[in-house]
């Protein structure tokens, strides 16, 4: 029964809204900058965070990892937590120039559950920010869950409320065939069918999994 209820999901939100063209980022490294500066935030100030750091050309890992940690958290303010996060990128830097000398192509060869592990060791970066960078950065079958794939889920009746990330993201990616292009747009699906319909107060109506089973009191 999940199974077939996470596929016919996933194919009523492409039928209504169509690819998403994640994750918005001009290569690898943007990606991944994107991704530890969105924790906490909405993308809009994400992308005046990413401007800032294009126009003071220090948007590769060379030139940030020389950056001040002042000088770095001033670029990224319009993020939020703006000290929190220059430290967190900082850290992210300093694993991969330790590991493979900035080399962002080195990670390639490396297992994913080996990858997953030691972005895990990074100070600040948590699961959905590792498997956001797996999926979108590195294309690594790793489905992302955050806060609106587990109330869908709960609503759904897919998982009880309080189900734990690597549970959640287990019932996904047992459900669906390892395809990152998957992964990819079922991701940002629920991120879009949540953010206009499946929201804390569930507006029921027009959305694309209004006929399904559902709860629309849990989360």
């Amino acid at each position: 029964m999940g199974v077939d209820t996470i596929r016919d999901i996933y194919r009523r939100l492409y039928d209504r809204f169509g690819p998403q063209h994640w994750w918005p980022g001009d290569g690898r490294f943007e990606i991944i900058v994107g991704a530890i500066l969105t924790q906490n935030t909405n993308w809009t100030n994400v992308e005046r965070a990413i401007e800032r750091l294009r126009q003071a050309g220090v948007l590769c890992p060379e030139a940030m990892a020389a950056l001040p940690i002042d000088t770095l958290a001033e670029h990224i303010r319009p993020a939020g937590y703006y000290n929190l996060k220059a430290r967190r990128l900082k850290a992210f830097l300093t694993w991969l120039f330790d590991r493979f000398g900035g080399d962002l192509t080195g990670p390639d060869r490396m297992a994913t559950v080996t990858l997953r592990e030691e972005l895990l060791d990074v100070s600040g970066i948590g699961p959905e920010t590792a498997d956001s960078i797996l999926l979108y950065a590195f294309e690594r079958a790793v489905f992302v869950v955050d806060a609106y794939t587990a109330r869908i889920a709960a609503r759904h009746g897919l998982i009880e409320l309080g189900t734990d990330y690597e549970s959640l993201r287990s019932v996904f990616e047992d459900a669906l065939p390892p395809d990152v292009t998957l992964f990819n747009e079922y991701h940002a699906l629920l991120v879009r069918v949540g953010k206009a319909y499946c929201k804390r107060r569930p507006r029921c109506t027009g959305c694309p999994l209004e006929d399904l089973p559902h709860e629309i009191d849990p989360m």
